[in-house]
């Protein structure tokens, strides 16, 4: 539903609510039982209502903002085409000198050097477009999409299991292709209006303007290929690679911007010195939810989601909203909490319900208010002679 047709039913639910309050049917002027059955359930949907509309004009606000500025990619549109066709296996085959020899190379090492020139700074290994894993390859399945042998098939590949990325999903902004130190600006304290008897100054109270600054950091992991694996020139290898590469990155980040600690990292939403705290306790109440979204607002903010572990959405679905006897639970349905998206992901603080060490986090804001910067392209180091790698041909 666009804005559009939000506003065009919020008017017609007010049409209705008018008509009812306009002919109560009741005793003394009042609405009797059915119309009030009717008008609450008006109220509760004009509601939902409303915050959608709020919840849009918020996103178009910032598409607003962000036109005219060029937040991901090059502008060069051939080269991010070439950028995203950039393979993983053969830029680490370039590094391998048996294989570099071996296998077509010499796209991967232009790409390379041409990212390393607009990037102003020579990499320590080969330089590979973050582009590459922007996008899933979806590829047949049959007898010639194998690994390695012909009874091993790439579609029918079995990953590790890996906590989804919600941050992103929930409206986070990100900002691409950035070189030095970003400075943000941010109003930290707004002019104020007042009435004045007559022929009376106005108190002055001009507005106060402050930065957040995004400065890079460093994230890297260790992984081993087969050399077997790399010599495969099937689409399924490729998409492999990209897969595992992407889903670990993107797990650190998610993990970084939602606790983030600083210093060597990142700082994440739950380290921010503006948040808000409300003491849920072990047992979660339907008034301590409200409360939640109580104190988000009356710090002038708007939330839009809510991100918790899977253990705090299992409470929230088997707690009365009201009372024991309520067959009404607080989380009455899968993604959904008093109105609002809700994303359960084991990247959320928490260990045991009722840990003295890790208490579970119910975290709820306005998520695209989160700025996740990437300053460079992902510079892969490959060593082949690594003694455990090399003693098993990897």
């Amino acid at each position: 539903m666009n804005l559009r047709d939000m506003h065009e039913r919020r008017a017609v639910l007010v049409t209705e609510m008018r008509a009812l309050t306009a002919a109560p049917a009741g005793a003394g002027g009042d609405l009797s039982a059915e119309q009030a059955t009717k008008f609450d359930a008006l109220k509760a949907e004009l509601e939902g209502i409303e915050r959608s509309i709020e919840r849009q004009r918020t996103v178009d606000e910032a598409e607003r903002r962000m036109q005219g500025a060029q937040l991901a990619g090059s502008g060069d549109n051939r080269l991010d085409d070439a950028m995203r066709e950039f393979s993983l296996r053969r830029a680490i085959c370039s590094m391998v000198p048996d294989l570099a020899a071996q296998v077509d190379c010499g796209r991967e090492r232009e790409l390379s050097s041409e990212l390393a020139r607009r990037a102003g700074r020579p990499f320590e290994g080969i330089a590979v477009p973050m582009a590459v894993f922007e996008r899933r390859v979806v590829t047949g399945a049959g007898e010639g999409a194998n690994l390695i042998a012909t009874d091993l098939y790439g579609n029918q590949f079995i990953d590790v299991l890996r906590a989804r990325m919600v941050v992103r999903r929930l409206g986070a902004r990100v900002l691409t292709g950035l070189v030095g130190n970003v400075d943000i600006p941010k109003l930290a304290a707004s002019a104020n209006t007042g009435w004045v008897a007559d022929n009376s100054a106005l108190t002055p109270a001009d507005p106060d303007y402050s930065k957040v600054q995004m400065a890079p950091k460093h994230a890297g992991g260790i992984t081993e290929f087969s050399r077997s694996t790399l010599m495969q020139s099937s689409p399924d290898i490729e998409q492999l690679l990209r897969d595992d590469f992407a889903r670990v990155l993107a797990n650190r980040v998610d993990i970084t911007a939602i606790n983030g600690g600083g210093s060597n990292e990142p700082s994440g939403v739950l380290q921010s010195s503006i948040d808000t705290s409300v003491t849920m306790g072990a047992s979660p109440t339907w008034a301590k939810v409200l409360q939640i979204i109580e104190a988000v607002e009356l710090d002038n903010a708007e939330g839009t989601a809510w991100v918790t572990t899977p253990s705090v959405v299992r409470l929230l679905r088997s707690t009365a909203k009201v009372s024991s006897t309520d067959s009404v639970m607080i989380m009455q349905e899968p993604g959904m909490l008093a109105g609002y998206p809700l994303a359960a992901t084991n990247n959320c603080p928490g260990d045991s319900i009722g840990s003295p060490n890790v208490p579970h986090k119910l975290i709820f804001g306005n998520w695209s208010d989160v700025l996740i910067g990437f300053w460079s392209e992902l510079d892969i180091l490959v060593n082949p002679y690594e003694s455990t790698a090399y003693s098993k041909g990897n």
